[in-house]
């Protein structure tokens, strides 16, 4: 990693005497003085990142981290993203920079960023420290780590505390989704699909935890990782009570599938299909994890009662 800019004052007399008038006229107006501490912040990768201030240009290239700085308050602070980045829509003006696995470091450091966000597994994490870009490694599996990563990018843009905060407002959010659950919902078995059906949300993924804490169960036990690819035929065995798929999974085309007519979850057409952008924010591990739940939640609303 890179040392952090030595902020030391000067030992000289004169600029010592300097930095006291400064600091004791900020305080006699009333307000605090106009000058920043560093930041200290653990990284994904198991090391320390120091910054000599809070992050005032910054490159994401995760669209869940891009989605945290704005809600954040700090969306003003970025000056690129990564092509799949859509959310909010302001950002959408923002320079793309290529994708998780083929950023494009020359239009990176050409945007003089202070802090370039991104997941640890990232290619673009040492070239850019080689440059001496700071980089910041996040990665956000579950609840917890969700919570987390939001405080320390709240940390990282000088506001400490604000990721917590807005942790707070989503657990309560996630309390008032499960409120709106209907009661013979509570404890069905899920099946969420993910990567065009080549793979499922099992328990331990973030969304299975969502599923949880909706009062919902998973099909796809935890044991298997997190995103695990499945088989057909493990769906058929495991027979769930509704099936969840991005609005691409068309209902006929899944009953295509080897054994999938004979599920009950497509006979009664229980099958809660999410339009793309939509499905989009239920993959995120982000700031709208409230609003990923109600959207399950809706459409159980709408299936109706499964004891009918």
């Amino acid at each position: 990693m890179f040392q952090s800019p030595d902020l030391a004052p000067s030992p000289r007399p004169a600029r010592h005497f300097a930095s006291a008038l400064s600091l004791a006229a900020a305080f006699a107006l009333g307000g605090p003085a106009l000058v920043h501490a560093g930041v200290r912040l653990d990284d994904d990768r198991g090391s320390v990142l120091e910054l000599p201030a809070p992050a005032r240009r910054i490159v994401s290239l995760m669209p869940s981290l891009t989605e945290t700085v704005c809600a954040l308050d700090a969306c003003d602070r970025l000056v690129g993203i990564d092509r799949h980045a859509n959310w909010p829509v302001a950002v959408q003006r923002l320079p793309q920079v290529g994708g998780i696995d083929d950023a494009n470091i020359e239009r990176i450091v050409a945007l003089k960023p202070d802090l370039v966000l991104l997941r640890p597994r990232s290619r673009a994490a040492e070239p850019l420290e080689r440059l001496g870009i700071r980089v910041l490694a996040l990665d956000a599996k579950t609840h917890a780590d969700m919570r987390r990563v939001m405080e320390t990018v709240a940390r990282a843009t000088g506001q400490p505390g604000k990721g917590e905060a807005y942790w707070r407002r989503l657990d309560a959010g996630l309390d008032a989704a499960r409120a709106r659950v209907p009661a013979g919902w509570q404890g069905r078995r899920v099946y969420f699909e993910v990567h065009g059906g080549m793979a499922a949300a099992s328990e331990s993924s973030f969304i299975g935890e969502t599923l949880a804490r909706l009062g919902l169960a998973n099909a796809v036990p935890g044991t298997l990782g997190p995103f695990p690819k499945m088989s057909p035929e493990f769906v058929v065995r495991a027979d769930p009570d509704v099936l969840m798929v991005s609005a691409l999974g068309e209902l006929s085309a899944m009953a295509a599938r080897p054994g999938w007519s004979a599920m009950n979850a497509i006979k009664r057409g229980r099958v809660c299909s999410f339009a793309a952008a939509r499905f989009d924010l239920m993959m995120r591990p982000g700031p709208r994890l409230d609003e990923a739940a109600d959207a399950i939640v809706d459409c159980l609303v709408r299936l109706g009662d499964p004891r009918s």
